[in-house]
């Protein structure tokens, strides 16, 4: 059983597809098939069933995904753990991460920073991923954490995981519905940051529709503000809304037969000359995702008991 093929299993059950997933790796189809049909063997089962469109895990495949994600986060552990450098690293380190991802990710990497190599000093370049690109590809950016990102001979790409977009509206405008359908997003006006329309689009392509765009925001903290006034729709990954999610604040739909997501790619440019610091602040950010992953912030939390705002919304459709 090798690592790469179990790999190239956890990418293809994140995308729902082997087509898709040689697309992003630059894989070809009957490669990724075998490592797959290898894994199978070993295993004595069928993990995935081959449908019209795209793959579904069975009920083994999903009991291995779990065995498969320890694996790799083990491996990654692992690596982390005797990756070991000649001397102390030192120097400043400019890194990149979204509007979205930024307040989560970057209090544990400061502080891991902070004590496994204090002679490091951070800078943070926030900005949406066609920001990022262009900052990798002109030097200003050591190393970043982006939204599927394009291939490129110039980038060292690093897929990290998936994390599902779901529909973001104030609480209790739904009921007690839970999905949206593809046909009802067309007709829902949304208020959406210009990196979101363009992955959302990207994806919705291939279904013959797209979304009704009431207003594009470059603000995470605007979008979220007008949600809480309870103004608008978006669509956001799990994660930036996650505690207002979990609290009761908003309410979150999937959107059925899409699958709507997100890839989450480390990426540094490709370098003759690897700086030990750059190297050690790579691994914090993995380090750090992996944390955040296991907290479970990229899936949709259990939603507590209703707060005032919903009892509100209530009365008010009463």
């Amino acid at each position: 059983m090798e690592l790469r093929g179990i790999q190239y299993f956890l990418q293809i059950a994140d995308e729902g597809s082997i087509t898709r997933t040689a697309h992003k790796l630059g894989v070809t189809q009957p490669a990724l098939t075998r490592h797959v049909q290898q894994l199978e063997a070993e295993l004595g089962t069928q993990l995935l069933l081959r449908l019209p469109r795209g793959v579904r895990l069975t009920t083994s495949g999903r009991d291995f995904l779990e065995y498969a994600r320890r694996i790799v986060l083990e491996v990654a552990r692992a690596r982390e753990h005797v990756h070991g450098v000649a001397e102390t690293p030192r120097g400043k380190v400019v890194i990149g991460t979204s509007p979205t991802l930024a307040p989560l990710l970057l209090p544990g990497c400061i502080t891991r920073a902070r004590q496994q190599c204090p002679l490091i000093t951070l800078q943070v370049m926030e900005g949406f991923s066609p920001q990022l690109l262009d900052a990798l590809l002109t030097g200003r950016l050591d190393v970043a954490v982006m939204t599927n990102p394009p291939r490129s001979r110039a980038l060292s790409l690093t897929p990290l995981f998936s994390e599902p977009l779901v529909v973001i509206s104030p609480p209790g405008v739904r009921g007690a519905v839970r999905s949206f359908s593809l046909v009802e997003l067309s007709r829902t006006p949304l208020i959406v940051s210009g990196g979101m329309r363009a992955v959302i689009d990207e994806q919705l392509a291939s279904f013959g529709t797209q979304v009704r765009v009431e207003a594009e925001v470059d603000s995470v903290e605007a979008i979220r503000g007008l949600l809480l006034a309870g103004i608008g729709t978006t669509i956001m990954p799990v994660s930036a809304f996650h505690s207002e999610i979990a609290a009761g604040r908003v309410d979150a739909c999937e959107v059925e037969t899409a699958n709507l997501h997100r890839i989450l790619v480390l990426a540094r440019p490709v370098s003759p000359t690897r700086t030990a610091a750059i190297d050690q602040i790579e691994h914090i950010v993995r380090a750090e995702m992996t944390a955040l992953l296991e907290a479970g912030l990229f899936r949709l939390p259990i939603v507590r008991a209703a707060t005032g705002a919903r009892r509100r919304a209530r009365l008010g459709r009463r």
